[in-house]
């Protein structure tokens, strides 16, 4: 057999290289193709949906914050989204272009060559013009779009996307409560961040097809999915009260000019709720991005440019901290009523135990001597009266009878040493002492100070949370401000249940600090804050700071007070806290929070429907009305004036009654003089009005006396003496008509620690 020639071979193997070549190549491309159609086919499909598919996000509307009585602090209000269709242009159409760019450049305050350019992006059906315009500009263009369909037969060019715009319906109220959203909708601070994803709802989607170019076609080729509403917030906080406490916060700030602000925080003893929460000075929540204080903003503007944006930014965050939560204080004399419910609850008060003052003590072989406020010193006193008389040397004998151990278990006992759990952001913890090789982190000396309020420190919340303790029968509440969440139709879907923490003291020993506080208030150092008519309790305190707010040595003051009411069955608590007041005014706690405190409960107590009950010593002098006695006989209306126990002062020759002063139904004091008036001369007589500041009572009635006036007293002013005039509702020196009412407001004239 004749072998294959050289060509022949050669075409054998070509051909099996080719053979070859086509089985690898093609089942490699079919290979690939399997892998593309089975293991690659779900994210190919995923990606070319991308391709042919614009998502664009639909708002949802975040839902509202009410107060306890339903009344609306916060909500969304719907805006719109100007969006511009550059597409539905004709080609070669520069009247329609020139129309529209002039008429939405007006209307939205647009540069009108930026619209027209954009008018160019023919591909386009979706140009943001512009975001969250409100309802006014909405109608305006509303009517311009049917203007230029009707007239000029332009369509489908301009569109409105709804939007929401986060209101508060006060500008300045509840700041640190309700706080804000940025630019984004989302919570920045207060419940609004805390509550944030209740709040916010599950936004919506607008699904777009795009063309081969990526240009979204029209709008019949969109899908729009709905987006679902956030949940409302129903606070624990009353309207009224917040706006009775931030008047007398604001009040009390500009009267003693506090430095670095004040916080008053209300809480019903029983369920840890928060009442009232006013943090001033405050920002306005419709505007939170700009300096609420003037002056602080004028200090700015002075510094250097380099300078001002980190200033501006620090004044913005200052503004925006909550005081009451995330500021520490040391608390001095209002933890003095921890301390001796730390004595009472060990058994160590047996027998009357009393307690010596001379003026200073020295707590321990070695230290140093620590002084009393009140210099002369309190001699023997009772732990009752050792309280109501703020003595610092009692206090520290009772912190050593307590020792560095069981001082620290009530400490903890009474939530000082975490957290209150408080549903606000930004919560801070205690500062407690920190001595090298000391017991439970205590020296001796922490041990003598701490049992006066001193060198620690804690929150605002701690400390009335651990007051509401003492009036809440010893059990320690969670406080809270929010008082329950609903759906977008009103459904309830959670509520806050008030939790106990523990029981601190025995109800026993707590009726007996209640009992306590309620002397203090009636008869010690806390009567700025007693209201007559209620049985009142509370605590003074005025504590050193020691380091400033920038880290320096500080020789500035806190000035706080703390109480509850009523004491027979207390419901509520209430703290009144002032950094650094003005130390050339005052900056006693009796003195400066005092009258903030009594201010607030005594329009707060009536409104929750706590009802007065008077001692007999006010009864003595509790004020009356005057009658009607215009148109009687000048006889017949001295007797009317005296049976309302007042005296009658008749004045001209007439026989009738023609005019009277005080009005019908003004409160005056008993035995205040009313002024009939019987003939036209004598209603022509005026008196002029004396400067009461400062005045005793004796001072005062004398003063009211010489010039034919009454005076009605507000405040502490039982105690001659021992009281002064603090201010006065009618200025020195105006006119009025003779035994017009004065209302003089008393302050307890001392510096109780």
């Amino acid at each position: 057999m004749a072998k294959k020639g050289a060509t022949a071979t050669l075409m054998t193997r070509a051909s099996i290289v080719l053979v070859l070549i086509l089985t690898i190549g093609f089942g490699t491309v079919v290979l690939r193709l399997g892998y593309l159609q089975t293991i690659k086919a779900e994210d190919l499909q995923q990606r070319a949906v991308a391709q042919q598919l614009r998502d664009t996000t639909v708002s949802a509307k975040r839902g509202s914050i009410y107060d306890s009585n339903g009344n609306i602090l916060a909500q969304s209000i719907s805006v719109w989204d100007v969006i511009m269709a550059p597409a539905e242009f004709e080609k070669d159409d520069l009247k329609s272009r020139e129309i529209v760019a002039e008429g939405l450049a007006e209307i939205l305050g647009l540069d009108k060559n930026d619209i027209l350019e954009r008018t160019y992006n023919t591909e386009s059906y979706y140009e943001v013009l512009k975001r969250k315009v409100d309802v006014e500009t909405k109608n305006e263009l509303l009517e311009f779009r049917k203007k230029i369909y009707e007239e000029n037969d332009i369509s489908g060019v301009i569109n409105l996307v709804e939007n929401y715009k986060r209101f508060y319906t006060h500008d300045n109220f509840a700041g640190s409560i309700l706080g804000f959203t940025g630019t984004d909708g989302n919570g920045l601070a207060g419940v609004e961040y805390q509550y944030d994803e209740e709040l916010s709802g599950d936004a919506g989607r607008i699904v777009v097809v795009q063309d081969a170019r990526n240009q979204p076609m029209p709008y019949q080729y969109e899908k729009k999915i709905e987006a679902s509403d956030g949940n409302n917030i129903v606070l624990t906080i009353d309207e009224n009260i917040q706006s009775i406490m931030e008047k007398y916060v604001r009040q009390t700030l500009q009267e003693f000019k506090v430095k670095n602000r004040g916080c008053a925080i209300m809480m019903n003893v029983k369920t840890g709720a928060i009442l009232g929460f006013a943090c001033e000075e405050s920002y306005n929540n419709n505007d939170p991005f700009t300096v609420a204080s003037k002056e602080k903003q004028e200090e700015i503007d002075k510094l250097p440019e380099n300078e001002q944006a980190a200033a501006e930014s620090a004044a913005l965050s200052a503004q925006w901290r909550n005081k009451g939560v995330s500021d520490t204080y040391i608390p001095g004399s209002v933890f003095k009523m921890v301390t001796a419910s730390a004595v009472l609850s060990e058994g160590l008060n047996e027998n009357n135990k009393h307690y010596e003052c001379h003026g200073a003590y020295v707590p321990f072989d070695g230290a140093g001597s620590i002084a009393c406020w009140d210099s002369s010193g309190h001699g023997s006193q009772t732990l009752e009266e050792a309280l109501c008389n703020s003595c610092n040397p009692a206090f520290m004998q009772m912190g050593f009878q307590l020792g560095r151990k069981k001082f620290y278990e009530y400490f903890v006992a009474f939530g000082f040493s975490e957290p209150t759990g408080i549903d606000l952001p930004g919560e801070s913890n205690s500062v407690w002492f920190n001595s090298p090789g000391g017991e439970y982190g205590m020296g001796l000396m922490d041990l003598a100070v701490g049992s006066f309020g001193q060198n620690f420190k804690i929150t605002p919340v701690q400390m009335l949370t651990a007051c509401a303790a003492i009036a809440n029968n010893g059990k320690l509440m969670q406080p809270y401000v929010v008082s329950h969440i609903t759906d977008s139709t009103g459904n309830v879907i959670k509520t806050t249940e008030p939790k106990v923490k523990r029981q601190v003291i025995s109800e026993s020993i707590a009726r007996h600090m209640c009992d306590t506080l309620e002397m203090n208030a009636v008869s010690g150092g806390a009567k700025n804050g007693y209201v007559a008519g209620y049985r009142i309790g509370g605590k003074t305190g005025t504590s050193e700071k020691k380091i400033d707010e920038n880290g320096n040595p500080s020789s500035d003051y806190i000035a706080s007070f703390c109480g509850i009411a009523p004491c027979d069955d207390p419901e509520i608590a209430l703290l009144c806290y002032f950094d650094t007041p003005d130390k050339d005014i005052n900056y006693y706690g009796s003195a400066v929070a005092g009258p903030c405190f009594r201010n607030i409960m005594s329009e707060a107590l009536p409104y929750l429907g706590i009802e007065k009950i008077y001692s007999d010593e006010e009864l003595s002098q509790m004020d009356v009305a005057a009658g009607t006695y215009t148109d009687m006989d000048v006889t017949d209306a001295k007797r009317a004036v005296e049976e309302n126990k007042l005296k009658p002062v008749v004045v001209g020759d007439g026989t009738r009654v023609i005019a009277q002063n005080p009005a019908p139904y003004t409160v005056m004091p008993k035995e205040g003089k009313v002024i009939l008036y019987t003939d036209e001369e004598s209603k022509k007589q005026k008196v002029k009005v004396p400067d009461f500041k400062n005045c005793s009572m004796s001072d005062a009635n004398y003063l009211a006396s010489v010039n034919q006036l009454n005076i009605c007293i507000v405040g502490t002013s039982l105690e001659d003496g021992k009281s002064y005039v603090k201010s006065q509702d009618i200025e020195p020196d105006k006119e009025v008509e003779p035994y017009t009412v004065i209302t003089l407001t008393f302050n307890q004239d001392n510096n109780i620690m």
